[in-house]
């Protein structure tokens, strides 16, 4: 899953917490946070602490992939043209 931005990751999270079945309650109870904190994480408040944004992808059984973004690729429009120029 990519993810660019906190507002995405929030939306991630909420999804996968009620894909789960827990409320936030159960969550928050769960990764040792408050209630009040993840509303906002899932809301996209961009000043959530990582420390506990990943207690809570733990709490969910997930885990974070770091990795440079890839090249973008050749462009195939750019290309079929030139070809037919030919």
């Amino acid at each position: 899953m990519r993810l660019s931005n906190v507002q995405e990751l929030g939306r991630y999270l909420r999804d996968r917490r009620r894909a789960v079945g827990l409320s936030q309650g159960a969550l928050a109870d769960r990764a040792t946070v408050s209630r009040r904190w993840l509303t906002d994480l899932e809301a996209g408040k961009a000043t959530a602490e990582v420390g506990l944004v990943f207690k809570v992808i733990s709490a969910l059984g997930l885990y974070v992939e770091v990795r440079p973004t890839p090249e973008p690729g050749p462009d195939l429009d750019a290309l079929l043209d030139s070809m037919g120029n030919e």
